[in-house]
């Protein structure tokens, strides 16, 4: 006999062989992932909480804590014991923040809208007495790099958030070209990406507005009744 008639073709494996590995490698690779999801969802959230916390601070000036509200029947309350920014499932979007002397100051909001690219997600800081935007700050953005990536980093448009005003709407305007309080000049370049951070603040002033107010109103009132019983 020959040496080529010794040598058999391999034997193919069967259809049932193959199913079965392709489902054990589908289960295992399945248990990897569901494993790798359920230890760092945890790291994700927390990162998360801390950026916001301290995006908080920066849109608050002179604020050095705050409180989590949460909206109940149209009311705003500050958020329940043992619930804490990055639980799942916990995400206030309106803070109050308090100075060094425990005077409430302003509120700090969490919004967002689609940009040129994707949803950019922003934080504004809102003084309620002067109907004003005092700080900005853009959380999570995905515009173009170079241009609609300046929301980020142009001080001149950042500049626009110090001292915006509320009323009677925020509108953006060319670079140049702004001659009210309530205006933003756009960034050359960039003027979707910068009009989408104005329909930003204008829905979160509309959504928030009310609450807003009326919380405020009782923190003031609480604040004078302390001031006239210290008098007393």
């Amino acid at each position: 006999m020959s040496t080529a008639q010794q040598i058999q073709d391999p034997q193919e494996p069967s259809s049932f062989r193959l199913i079965a590995t392709l489902g054990a490698a589908g289960f295992f690779s399945g248990v990897i992932l569901v494993g790798a999801f359920l230890y760092t969802q945890p790291i994700i959230l927390a990162n998360k909480a801390a950026a916001l916390s301290a995006a908080v601070y920066k849109v608050l000036p002179g604020c050095v804590k705050y409180d989590a509200l949460l909206l109940n029947d149209g009311i705003l309350e500050p958020m329940p014991e043992g619930m804490e920014l990055g639980q799942e499932g916990v995400n206030p979007q309106v803070f109050a923040g308090y100075d060094d002397q425990d005077k409430f100051i302003g509120f700090a909001v969490t919004v967002e809208e689609p940009g040129f690219q994707d949803i950019i997600v922003g934080i504004f800081g809102y003084d309620p007495l002067k109907q004003e935007i005092i700080g900005l700050e853009i959380l999570d953005s995905k515009e173009t790099p170079g241009l609609g990536d300046k929301i980020l980093k142009d001080a001149a448009f950042r500049a626009n958030f110090t001292a915006l005003a509320t009323h009677p709407e925020i509108k953006a305007v060319k670079k140049g070209e702004k001659g009210n309080p309530y205006e933003v000049e756009a960034i050359t370049g960039a003027t979707i990406s910068s009009k989408a951070v104005v329909r930003m603040l204008n829905k979160g002033i509309v959504a928030w507005e009310g609450p807003m107010k009326a919380y405020a109103e009782t923190k003031e009132q609480i604040e004078r009744n302390i001031e006239i019983e210290e008098r007393d």
